[in-house]
């Protein structure tokens, strides 16, 4: 599978903070029933190693883990099952050892000195983190002019009201966010609100383009 490419057709991944590894399966049930079969789990809770595993056991979602800072976490994240690792930053250990295990690696770059970093590791599709307190859609098309041939996933700060300025964007490849998929909730186990949510994130990211998921 091209992880990336994946992750592009969808356009959309949910980012989830998990307190306990027991509510992942859960989850991947409202994310599968919701149209959006995909999961960035953070390393922000100790939960995270299970909750990549249980996700990854269903064979039916497509999970990675983000928050990832170090080259022991990637190795943690790799040997519970993710096939993909987001860091908030661009760090050299972290993508080589993604490298290393053979997984799509998506450090975070808002700069283009950060972005320049990045593609001399090897790196095309980066993380635009935080996007709402650096610059938005608009810092993503200025970055995109002298970068033609990166793609970047925007995370932090959208939602709804301004999913469709990214999207909007070809160089974006997909929008990582957690408006449907509230810590909350997950952990309520509240499958019907938690599918619902996903459901309205896949039509407003289908309706803005209609062809991303043909």
């Amino acid at each position: 599978m091209d992880v990336l490419a994946e992750l592009a057709r969808h356009r959309l991944v949910p980012v989830v903070v998990i307190d306990d590894a027991a509510d992942a399966f859960a989850l991947g049930d409202a994310l599968v029933a919701g149209g959006l079969p995909v999961a960035e789990v953070t390393f922000r809770t100790a939960a995270a190693p299970g909750a990549i595993r249980a996700l990854a056991d269903r064979g039916d979602v497509l999970v990675g883990a983000g928050t990832v800072l170090t080259p022991g976490q990637v190795d943690a994240a790799v040997a519970a099952g993710a096939r993909y690792v987001v860091s908030p930053g661009t760090s050299r250990a972290v993508v080589e050892r993604c490298a290393e295990h053979g997984v799509l690696a998506l450090p975070g770059a808002v700069t283009a000195t950060e972005v320049q970093a990045a593609l001399e590791l090897g790196v095309t599709t980066v993380k635009f983190f935080p996007a709402g307190t650096s610059g938005g859609a608009p810092a993503i098309a200025a970055l995109a002019a002298p970068f033609r041939d990166v793609r970047f996933v925007p995370t932090g700060g959208i939602g709804p009201t301004n999913l469709h300025d990214y999207l909007a964007l070809e160089c974006v490849a997909a929008v990582g966010g957690s408006w449907m998929v509230p810590r909350d909730l997950v952990a309520a186990h509240a499958h019907d609100a938690l599918r619902t949510l996903v459901a309205d994130a896949v039509a407003a990211a289908d309706a803005l383009r209609p062809l991303a998921r043909a």
